[in-house]
């Protein structure tokens, strides 16, 4: 599906999909503020992976090639935006808080449809979205890829097992690499070191689980700490809240 500029500013859809249905690598000529309203995605672009819970949104610029998959059943809701109205938002794929004010505004949106700029009213809701748009609070959940077909395999591996906490040198023969190699592979292509990738892969991971209902503890566990309180230091470094709160869907202030 392709969404095409003409005599709107902002076009709507909403979907839902069930747990597993991943859109192929797909472009639209109309940039996107993708929204769950429940469920988590992962978008995927050739150099990066976002996960998306429910309590933020990505925004794609016009003409970015990506895929989404769907953890559990995703009730999406997208808002394409296009020129000229999109022209104050940033150039790049990023993340953004939906506070209840944006997330109201989404949804009030896709109750109308359509905005079009010949409607006064039509015209206030959409400077507003993106008003609001460019005050959220923007938040790093982004995995950047590495292009090497070693590191890529590794990191694939641990998107899938964060918690494997083998031996980064068996790793490293496992994918058909020295570690040395990955190390420099790893923070030549992605700007991260080999073990600064696998936490924040570790911590973006425990989001998906934290906003899916599983205890602090187990999240730990399962993202390979091996206690709560090293995970919980290093989630609050990363995301500047407790996973407590980002459970309950509250951020510190």
């Amino acid at each position: 599906m392709t969404a095409g500029a003409g005599d709107f500013d902002i076009r709507t859809l909403a979907t839902t999909y069930g747990a597993g249905t991943v859109l192929a690598p797909h472009r639209h000529r109309s940039g996107q503020l993708v929204f769950a309203a429940s469920g988590v995605m992962r978008v995927m672009t050739d150099g990066a992976v976002w996960l998306i819970p429910p309590t933020r949104a990505i925004w794609l610029p016009a003409g970015t090639r990506h895929a989404v998959a769907m953890q559990g059943d995703v009730a999406m809701r997208t808002l394409y935006i296009a020129a000229p109205r999109s022209a104050p938002l940033p150039e790049i794929p990023h993340v953004l808080e939906v506070a209840p004010l944006l997330r109201e505004l989404i949804l009030h949106v896709l109750g109308i449809g359509m905005l079009t700029p010949a409607r006064p009213e039509h015209d206030r809701l959409a400077g507003l979205l993106i008003d609001l748009m460019l005050s959220a609070r923007p938040e790093d959940l982004m995995l950047p890829l590495p292009r090497d077909a070693r590191a890529r395999r590794l990191a694939a591996h641990w998107q899938q097992e964060p918690g494997d906490r083998r031996d980064l040198a068996q790793l490293a023969l496992e994918v058909g690499a020295s570690l040395r190699t990955l190390q420099r592979l790893f923070s030549r292509e992605t700007g991260l070191t080999l073990e600064a990738w696998r936490q924040k892969a570790r911590l973006i991971h425990a989001v998906g689980r934290l906003v899916g209902g599983r205890s602090v503890t187990s999240v730990a566990l399962d993202c390979g700490y091996e206690s709560v309180a090293a995970f919980s230091a290093a989630f609050q470094r990363h995301f500047r809240t407790s996973p407590g709160r980002y459970r309950g869907g509250q951020r510190s202030s």
